[in-house]
């Protein structure tokens, strides 16, 4: 099992590291938002919720799941609409994928282009969080599946510090701010 440490909450690290999905709804909630706060969102719906299982979470009514995600601490700063995308992500891999996440990595044994492919076919995964969470899965989470660092990207470089695929700990996350924040920087003056 990996042994995450993205939240600096040992039972959200926890959570992410063994469960899927849980991995998959932070990155989907990690936007506007602190990182650290997108991934610990997942243990924060598994306690109101009872657990964290992909059919329950799609077939919850939506104001029943907002109101979960408004309940302070709110699990994000737009709750209606992350509450949404999150519902049509777990209704995906329901679906799609027996409600097994980790199948988007793992059946039928795909190479990483397809692995991105089938990221980018997710609600709410565009082709960059596509490619930072197949870095993550790369470079964290034990996945390996041929080509994934060429298909991930800038993101899959090993020794860079461009996302949440790249902290280990409370010094990597700095490192990850400070790339951001230079590369915003570089944005504004073009």
């Amino acid at each position: 099992m990996p042994d995450l440490h993205i939240t600096a909450n040992p039972d959200a690290d926890a959570l992410l590291s063994s469960d899927p999905l849980a991995l998959l709804i932070g990155m989907l909630l990690d936007q506007q938002i602190p990182m650290e706060t997108a991934f610990a969102g997942p243990l924060k719906l598994r306690d109101r919720l009872g657990s964290l299982d992909a059919a329950a979470i799609a077939g919850e009514s939506e104001e029943r799941l907002t109101e979960v995600f408004r309940t302070p601490p709110a699990v994000h700063r737009f709750p209606g609409s992350m509450a949404s995308r999150t519902q049509a992500l777990c209704a995906a891999i329901a679906e799609e994928w027996g409600g097994d996440a980790s199948a988007i990595w793992t059946r039928d044994a795909p190479d990483g282009p397809e692995v991105l492919r089938r990221l980018k076919a997710l609600p709410g995964f565009g082709e960059q969080k596509a490619k930072i969470f197949l870095a993550l899965l790369g470079k964290q989470y034990g996945v390996d599946p041929a080509g994934w660092r060429d298909a991930a990207g800038a993101y899959g470089e090993e020794g860079s510090y461009r996302s949440v695929a790249d902290i280990v700990d409370p010094d990597s996350l700095t490192k990850v701010r400070e790339t951001k924040r230079a590369a915003k920087a570089a944005a504004k003056k073009a």
